[in-house]
């Protein structure tokens, strides 16, 4: 199988049955913190053994729920790095590791048959929906595959 940031969000979503981050985080004993940061919405680091996961507690629920996600894409695709990744309040990172974390995140979070169901709304109105930003709703549009509607994925 490839290993691109779509087809490891697949199979995360697959081998954990939730597209629920904080699920995920939680069976992969991935230790979460609550702080109040600046200018950052979150960082991944992996410290003495552990996986750590810090987000900003001063966020809304949707974004907390997307730097998780964004967060966990880091751990499972670049923890090798040894770098602490750091998600910053801007979508307009061009590093390639913040934007394949963007692209898991996206992929982990939005099932194809969501994409499906409002296949008639604006990129503008299934941000709105789905509670993410648009930037991401169009990167996540540029992975749908309207033919992938079995239910395994979709969870």
């Amino acid at each position: 199988m490839n290993k691109t940031p779509i087809n490891i969000a697949n199979s995360t979503v697959k081998k954990y049955k939730t597209r629920d981050p904080f699920q995920i985080a939680k069976e992969k004993n991935v230790i979460l913190v609550y702080a109040s940061l600046v200018d950052i919405r979150g960082f991944y680091q992996y410290f003495q053994r552990q996986h750590i996961i810090c987000i900003d507690q001063n966020l809304p629920d949707q974004q907390k729920k997307f730097v998780c996600a964004h967060e966990l894409g880091h751990m499972i695709m670049h923890k090798s790095s040894n770098a602490v990744y750091m998600d910053t309040q801007t979508f307009f990172n061009t590093n390639k590791f913040e934007n394949e974390a963007n692209e898991f995140a996206v992929n982990l979070l939005i099932p194809d048959c969501e994409i499906y169901d409002n296949k008639e709304l604006t990129t503008g109105q299934l941000s709105r929906l789905l509670g993410y930003e648009e930037t991401m709703i169009k990167l996540r549009l540029k992975s749908y595959q309207p033919d992938n509607q079995n239910a395994e994925n979709d969870l």
